[in-house]
């Protein structure tokens, strides 16, 4: 089992000052991650979502980040796919680059990029960005291995060189994000690693896990975006972890509640997110919204599902270290190929995210790399 971190560069009140802080925040976690012996890091890719993600050339933090580390895998995940963000021959070059650069450390996640707010600001349209991503996919699988490439689908490129080659042959691995059963049928048919949200809590994720499974069963192949096939299952795993138990829950439970406010306000028109006092009762509000949110789809006669209502489930990886082992367990026992820790959370101090990642370096991790030398 691998162990990762991700980055949304959150925050409260995105002064232009307070904005550069948690970005060289974000590059001194990654840092500290890779001496605290985590497997990876990934860094998402979202435009004009103000508190919830400024992290938008992600690209380039990345490359950051490989300059000043030696062994800790550089994840784009995810990159928006649909040809009004990026063109792919531009992003498939990136890729590259960075992966010569950081000595083949790369690994690339596609994403649809589909609030509505980051849509008008490209230009995308809602019903392009699921072929335009799959078709993105496949052009990068072709690209990465043709001295001349040439694509002609519903856009046509070439012929011509994509330079530079990657160092990892033929490409490096692909993902993308899942946060439906649909998405996750979808990654398996195409063979590639799935990025899935693990807010709704463990049973959630052993869900997942077996839709995953078994799309992966029944498929005949001929979907494959690549030769080299990557059945890799990745769940993410909110933790805050301090010697204070009480106090990690209570950090941890509030940087969630900004999330999923935050993630309500772009992905669902509701008020924007705001910053509250460490001594609230967040658990208690979560569940307020969530009961709302659950009345509200009840009302409007459509059935609440774990990808509407998980950011509201608190039962996660806050606590002591002991607290955050017992979670993982439970993620060890599902199946999951590697534990996606999302850590930076809007209102989390600095010190507490470090203080996390020390705790998981020195604790977590050892205890479940202990299990694996026992095997």
């Amino acid at each position: 089992m691998k162990f990762s971190m991700i980055f949304e560069a959150q925050l409260v009140d995105p002064t232009p000052e307070r904005e550069r802080q948690v970005i060289h925040d974000c590059v001194e976690q990654a840092v500290h991650a890779e001496k605290m012996g985590f497997d990876r890091v990934w860094a998402v890719e979202h435009h004009s979502l103000t508190q919830y993600a400024h992290m938008s050339a992600s690209e380039i933090f990345l490359t950051w980040v490989a300059a000043r580390t030696e062994r800790i895998r550089i994840g784009h995940g995810v990159v928006t796919m649909p040809f009004g963000y990026q063109h792919p021959v531009r992003v498939a070059e990136r890729a590259a680059m960075l992966d010569v650069l950081s000595g083949g450390r790369v690994d690339i996640g596609a994403g649809r990029g589909a609030t509505r707010q980051e849509m008008r600001m490209y230009g995308v349209r809602p019903e392009d960005t699921y072929p335009q991503m799959e078709e993105a996919l496949r052009i990068f699988s072709h690209a990465w291995r043709e001295e001349r490439f040439e694509w002609h689908g519903s856009i046509d490129i070439g012929p011509g060189a994509i330079l530079p080659r990657p160092v990892q042959d033929p490409h490096p691995p692909l993902f993308m994000a899942c946060s439906k059963h649909d998405t996750l049928k979808l990654a398996a048919e195409l063979g590639i690693g799935a990025l899935v949200m693990g807010f709704a809590g463990a049973d959630d994720v052993r869900a997942m896990r077996k839709v995953y499974d078994e799309a992966i069963a029944v498929r005949d192949g001929s979907r494959l975006v690549s030769s080299e096939v990557n059945d890799h299952f990745s769940a993410l795993c909110p933790t805050i972890v301090l010697d204070d138990a009480e106090r990690a829950l209570r950090l941890g439970t509030r940087g969630q509640r900004f999330f999923a406010e935050s993630i309500a306000h772009w992905y669902g028109n509701s008020p924007a997110p705001t910053g509250y006092a460490e001594d609230e009762d967040h658990t208690g509000a979560l569940e307020r919204r969530r009961e709302e949110l659950v009345a509200r789809l009840h009302e409007a006669n459509i059935p609440a599902r774990p990808v509407d209502t998980g950011t509201y489930n608190t039962d996660h990886a806050y606590g002591d270290a002991d607290t955050a082992i017992a979670y993982v367990e439970q993620l060890r026992e599902i199946g999951v190929d590697e534990v996606m820790c999302l850590i930076q959370m809007g209102t989390v101090p600095q010190e507490v995210c470090m203080e996390t990642i020390r705790q998981w370096g020195e604790k977590v991790i050892p205890h479940f790399r202990a299990l694996e030398a026992a095997k």
